[in-house]
């Protein structure tokens, strides 16, 4: 007889193959032959490999110069959203803000109601004017209310004796929080990190909205037009053999959009395993109180 743990593992483990499933098959597929996924579909064991649609996606500078733009999005974005979250978040744990539950009020109605797509729009293009500038991918989304409230939850949890003998110590406001209460905010900053970083890798909607020069597009944006139309993959695939000698093969046009998905998640599955530990914690310690 199975205890109920052992039905429990087995049940985790199976979820865990049904969730890796996906993700190896695209993987494999995207490393087989053009026409023998045309004539046999997908497969985890294809009879012919090929790298033929990773060379045409290196070739071409497309995606490299999308993969760029992604990259310093993702790492200025989350560095500049951690920096600002941490002060507000600071600022509205303490019992010393007038007018503290008010500022919260505002920061959570902006949770449950918003300005719609057209006043956004006319707030990036007219009064921000980040219309065809890479920091529209940043700064209008600088500022998660809900990774904020999960901050100042963090910051709670410190004891206010340590705010106390600080200020005692002659320490001030800015002092106390660089050298005191971040250090001791690792789980939470890390948990928040990955959350902005997630955020700002999968951002495609900027690009969408206000982006016409094409050396400014996302790579999510880039992935989405991909899938979306074949010809811009069969594009990508006969530009990388352009002035080359002639290739009687058909061009890797649908391995084309399976390898640029590989190409696209890959940072982002690295990243998870450094921030597991800190992730679990941080969302653990940081939801105790409201």
């Amino acid at each position: 007889m199975w205890s109920l743990s052992t039905l429990f593992y087995l049940f985790t483990a199976l979820f865990s193959l049904a969730c890796v499933y996906p993700f190896v098959l695209v993987l494999t597929s995207s490393l087989t032959d053009e026409v023998e996924l045309i004539r046999n579909g997908y497969s985890l064991f294809p009879e012919t490999w090929s790298i033929a649609a990773y060379k045409a996606i290196l070739s071409t500078p497309t995606i490299p110069r999308a993969y760029l733009v992604t990259i310093f999005t993702t790492v200025a974005g989350t560095l500049i959203s951690l920096i600002v979250t941490s002060m507000i978040a600071y600022a509205l744990s303490g019992r010393k803000l007038y007018y503290r539950n008010h500022i919260n009020f505002i920061f959570y109605f902006t949770m449950l109601f918003n300005g719609g797509l057209v006043s956004f729009y006319i707030l990036v293009t007219r009064y921000l004017q980040l219309t065809d500038s890479i920091w529209v991918y940043i700064i209008p989304f600088v500022l998660n209310p809900w990774n904020m409230f999960l901050m100042r939850n963090f910051f709670n949890e410190i004891p206010e004796e340590l705010y106390e003998s600080s200020r005692l110590e002659g320490a001030g406001e800015w002092r106390i929080l660089w050298q005191i209460v971040l250090p001791l905010s690792l789980p939470a900053l890390a948990t928040i990190g990955l959350f902005y970083a997630l955020m700002y890798w999968n951002s495609w909607q900027p690009a969408l909205l206000f982006i016409n020069n094409d050396k400014l597009f996302s790579l999510q944006y880039i992935i989405m037009q991909i899938i979306r139309n074949i010809d811009i993959a069969q594009n990508i695939a006969v530009s990388s053999t352009a002035g080359s000698v002639i290739n009687t093969q058909r061009p890797p046009a649908f391995t084309v959009r399976l390898a640029t998905a590989m190409v696209t998640i890959g940072p982002i599955i690295f990243l998870y395993p450094f921030l597991q530990r800190y992730f679990v914690g941080g969302l653990k310690i940081g939801a105790i109180k409201g």
